[in-house]
This record gives C-alpha cells, structure tokens and sequence, in this order.
C-alpha cells in the first residue's frame, strides 16, 4: 500500500499529520511531506485515517 500526497490541493492544514506523524511531516510553512510512500502493515490504520483527515482530499492510498 502507498500513500500518495497531492501538494496542488494541500492547503496547509496540518490534520492528517496528527494521526500519523511517523508518516507525514509538515514543512515550516505546514504542508504535508509524506515520509514514507511505502506504508508498512502496522501503519495502515494510521495513513487511513490521515487521508481521512484531510478535508481538501490531498492524500490517497493506493493498493
């Protein structure tokens, strides 16, 4: 499973990084970085529910 940022639609927010800060890191200015594409199986619950988080759906996973 990957997850996927589009930074076009980020718009700094910073919610999907509360759920999954070993995931997704904010830059100074707080949009999401994704730090790591590959998601391992014991952080699927939390990339899920950063990609639920985001309100302007930047994030995706794909299987």
């Amino acid at each position: 499973m990957k997850l996927l940022l589009d930074s076009t639609r980020c718009q700094g927010y910073g919610l999907c990084q509360e759920p999954a800060p070993e995931l997704i890191d904010l830059d100074e200015w707080g949009y999401a970085r994704v730090r790591e594409h590959d998601i391992p199986q014991d952080g699927a619950v939390a990339a899920e529910a950063a990609v639920a988080a985001c309100p302007n759906s930047a994030l995706r996973l794909v299987k």
